[in-house]
């Protein structure tokens, strides 16, 4: 390979490299916008303010990462049986691990309307996301 050819390819991976990390920052505060918005509309989800929001953000998203891959994986025969019905369970498992690990500054109750809070999060996340992250992110 030349010279050329080598400088390109270390440019490319630079600047994919800079796209992943706007993505992920963007989608952090993305994810922050819903927690909030999801917290000014339902009254039985607590966040005290956008800092904390931004906190539980990431803290979602690292369990989204590491642990709702191990319990999609356990809930799949129920998830099947109930025609999916039962994938929400997985979102309001994380939520509640969320609350246990952000204490008072963000809290859930209920379950009933933890399923309904899960649901509203999905759906809103991946409509913001389709409108503001990969526009910003450049995916």
């Amino acid at each position: 390979m030349s010279k050329v050819k080598l400088y390109k390819i270390e440019d490319d991976y630079k600047r994919n490299n800079r796209s992943d990390i706007t993505s992920f920052i963007v989608g952090i505060f993305v994810y922050a916008l819903v927690l909030y918005i999801a917290a000014n509309l339902f009254s039985n989800l607590y966040v005290s303010d956008f800092m904390h929001a931004i906190i539980a953000a990431l803290i979602l998203s690292i369990l989204n990462y590491t642990i709702k891959p191990i319990l999609i994986y356990w809930t799949l025969p129920l998830t099947i049986v109930t025609y999916g019905i039962a994938y929400p369970l997985v979102n309001m498992i994380i939520l509640n691990m969320c609350d246990l690990l952000m204490g008072k500054s963000f809290v859930i109750h209920g379950f009933i309307s933890t399923f309904f809070i899960a649901i509203f999060i999905s759906v809103l996340k991946i409509f913001l996301d389709r409108i503001i992250t990969k526009r910003v992110g450049g995916r």
